[in-house]
């Protein structure tokens, strides 16, 4: 009798620490619900302020969390500064003197701890829940950010070289990107979408411009205006027509080979992402569903959670 209350016990604990491990190591909807009810919602106001203050603030921010999520997870490892034992993904080639946002970010880390006493929220899952109310503040879809990550101690310039698409990719290397991310041709083509807004500068689409023969002649002139063959190379040009507006307008320039950037226009051009671009240039609801989906898909990407990583008092260094 003893034995089988001692192999009782035991199973217990075996089945708890199971269910312990899982529940405390995925992410929920509802994570702050009680830690921090108002995080949320402080969130909402400083980015809708942000986007309305610039529109194309909104484009950064989502920018930011793919940026993040692509090197070794969604994790808050872009928004370190250099240090002597951090090599910043901000020096890396992707995001040097283009990716921006962090003084926004500054703002609603600020905003956020003071609305929770303490620092409960972290820096990664201010980036997720950020990107998703940038898209809606311009127009797109909601949906539930899955929360509940925890911040890298370390950053990758090297992983961020690596595994952030370069706009000079071609089909084929942006699938196996994606892949190797857990993403498939879908959320390639889709996520692609969120360049419906934004800018882009001029020395990420000069090849395509001068060089590429899948790009309408009239839209490679208009944009030689811009971006000369030599310098300007930060002058900027439009993701596409309506870069306030989160709409569907992005597929319908891939269509008629108005794609900014070479690695835009290679979702159209022949291969097997084609169809995809017709059917989000033909529904504007079809692109929104699909895109919130692959947004939380993306977002689930290798997420610290448990007792890995930490909440950062400052979303520039670690604690």
């Amino acid at each position: 009798m003893a034995s089988h209350k001692r192999f009782s016990v035991v199973l217990y604990a075996l089945v708890y620490a199971a269910f312990a491990t899982t529940a405390f190591s995925s992410l929920s909807s509802n994570y702050y619900d009680y830690s921090c009810p108002n995080a949320l919602s402080t969130i909402r106001s400083v980015v809708e302020a942000a986007v309305q203050k610039e529109y194309r603030m909104g484009a950064s921010l989502l920018r930011l969390h793919f940026h993040d999520c692509f090197v070794n997870g969604c994790d808050g490892s872009i928004l370190l500064d250099p240090s002597p034992t951090i090599d910043s993904e901000k020096n890396a080639r992707p995001n040097f003197q283009s990716a921006r946002g962090f003084e926004v970010v500054d703002e609603i880390k600020e905003a956020v701890d003071r609305a929770c006493g303490k620092p409960v929220v972290s820096c990664a899952d201010i980036l997720a829940v950020a990107a998703r109310d940038s898209v809606v503040a311009l127009g797109g879809p909601t949906w539930d950010v899955l929360l509940g990550r925890r911040d890298s101690t370390t950053a990758s310039r090297e992983a961020a070289d690596a595994s952030i698409p370069a706009p000079f990719f071609n089909l084929s290397q942006l699938i196996s990107n994606f892949k190797s991310h857990g993403l498939n041709e879908k959320d390639l083509v889709v996520l692609s979408g969120g360049h419906t807004i934004g800018y882009a500068r001029c020395a990420t689409f000069r090849d395509h411009i001068y060089s590429d023969s899948n790009i309408s002649p009239h839209f490679a002139e208009e944009l030689k205006y811009i971006c000369p063959r030599e310098g300007g190379d930060f002058n900027l040009a439009p993701l596409d027509r309506t870069a306030a507006n989160f709409d569907s307008a992005y597929f319908k320039d891939l269509v008629n080979k108005k794609g900014l950037l070479h690695s835009d226009q290679e979702l159209f051009n022949g291969g097997s992402t084609d169809a995809l671009v017709k059917i989000y240039k033909h529904s504007t609801v079809t692109f929104h569903n699909d895109f919130a989906e692959s947004m939380i898909k993306m977002g689930n990407i290798k997420p610290l959670t448990g007792n890995r990583g930490e909440i950062r008092f400052n979303c520039r260094r670690v604690n």
